[in-house]
């Protein structure tokens, strides 16, 4: 699989694999018409970023009579993470607690966010004991 982050797509490519994660599967006429939403798009044009994708190792197809169906090769959480894990790699050379210090300091939490990162590290601390 392609180590491309999803940073690195294009506006249509992004667009294209957000459509075929919120529907689990797609074709690209299903994929086109929800794109056409906000903008119209020759069908062509959703084929070319579908195949993209296809070639880069963001999706894969079955063939349903004579369409192809596209199907993501990974998550979008597993796609977020690795754009984390890069960003976090690229700007805060790769030290998380340093990452997550500056987005304390930068952020407004409300309590129940608070709470909810509380939860979090209660959690992991349970994981490191087992």
């Amino acid at each position: 699989m392609s180590g491309k982050l999803l940073d690195d797509l294009g506006q249509l490519q992004r667009a294209a694999i957000e459509v075929v994660w919120e529907l689990g599967e797609a074709s690209v006429h299903q994929v086109r018409k929800e794109l056409a939403r906000k903008k119209k798009l020759a069908y062509t044009t959703v084929l070319t970023a579908m195949q993209k994708l296809e070639k880069a190792g963001w999706l894969t197809h079955r063939t349903e009579g004579k369409v192809y169906i596209y199907a993501p090769t990974r998550t979008r959480e597993q796609a977020g993470a690795n754009s984390v894990r890069k960003f976090m790699e690229r700007i805060f050379d790769g030290d998380a607690l340093l990452m997550f210090q500056h987005l304390m300091r930068q952020s407004k939490l409300s309590d129940k966010e608070l709470g909810e990162l509380r939860k979090m590290i209660d959690e992991k601390r349970k994981e490191r004991k087992k």
